[in-house]
């Protein structure tokens, strides 16, 4: 929720005992250029973004160094360092970026391995409080192939101290158990949202496991969301589809968790005020068979 002032308060989520987030994040990769490559149009407000989410009260910040790649970590650094105490920083490894702006997965562990001391150089910290290693396909999409050595990778940091926690993206449930096999888990970041649904056994697990389902692309991504029940109940609720779709995530779980992006702190703003908006139960029954 949002008090009088506008500052999130929509709850939040501990995962450990350091390791506690406003459910309400915000996602920085559209602080990078146009398809998340190169500097953005305005440097300035894109700080300004960075320091309105924090001003009002967010503490979950999502990123990663391939976005710009390096950009957004910078300007993250440039926004907020020293970082608050209570902030934590969430980034992702397991790709990099070609000359011309391909995403290129790179998952080679000793690549991983340094990919997180890349993190760690242009973040301008000592320790990173939580790496999700990026598995499946650029486009959000899961695969079955085997994470032992890439995760036994990160592990190892964490064993050094380089890294507090660990988390995995795009993946399938039985990629989960394997990595859990090898270190805990506090966050899952997969393609979830009202339209793609595929992963609704995966989020009531972690939510049995008080694992953080993170869940990208929230509002569609590149391919908006488009519906016309979405339209009719935020027209219903007075409010916009993107608060609506936003607050149905917030409920579909108790550790789902958000981190929608913008480059803009008054789209910023509309994004906060969903974690006030509560859905009733018939709302909710209609929007949930958009995605079946």
């Amino acid at each position: 929720m949002t008090d009088a002032t506008g500052t999130v308060s929509g709850g939040t989520l501990t995962l450990a005992d350091d390791l506690t987030i406003t459910r309400m994040g915000y996602g920085a990769m559209q602080l990078a250029g146009p398809n998340v490559f190169g500097p953005p149009k305005d440097r300035d407000e894109a700080v300004a973004v960075l320091r309105e989410a924090v001003e009002r009260g967010i503490t979950h910040i999502d990123t990663s160094d391939f976005y710009g790649p390096v950009v957004v970590n910078e300007i993250i650094k440039e926004a907020l360092y020293p970082y608050p105490a209570d902030l934590r920083i969430v980034t992702k490894v397991g790709a990099r970026r070609g000359d011309d702006g391909s995403w290129l997965l790179s998952r080679d562990p000793e690549d991983l391995k340094a990919q997180v001391h890349e993190n760690l150089q242009h973040l301008g910290v000592d320790a990173l409080d939580v790496v999700n290693l990026r598995v499946g396909s650029n486009d959000g999409g899961t695969d079955e192939e085997p994470l032992s050595d890439q995760f036994g990778a990160l592990a190892e940091l964490r064993k050094e101290g380089l890294i507090r926690h660990l988390g995995v993206s795009a993946v399938s449930d039985a990629q989960l158990t394997e990595a859990q096999a090898i270190a805990p888990v506090v966050t899952v970041q997969n393609l979830y949202n009202l339209a793609n649904r595929q992963d609704d056994a995966l989020v009531e697990r972690c939510a049995a496991e008080n694992i953080a389902f993170a869940a990208f692309f929230p509002l569609g991504g590149f391919s908006p969301l488009q519906s016309q029940t979405l339209t009719d109940v935020a027209a219903r609720l007075d409010a916009s589809p993107q608060q609506v779709a936003l607050a149905w995530l917030l409920q579909r779980s108790a550790t789902t968790v958000l981190i929608p992006g913008t480059s803009s702190r008054a789209h910023l703003r509309d994004n906060i005020v969903a974690a006030e908006l509560v859905l009733p139960d018939h709302e909710i029954a209609e929007l949930d068979r958009i995605g079946r």
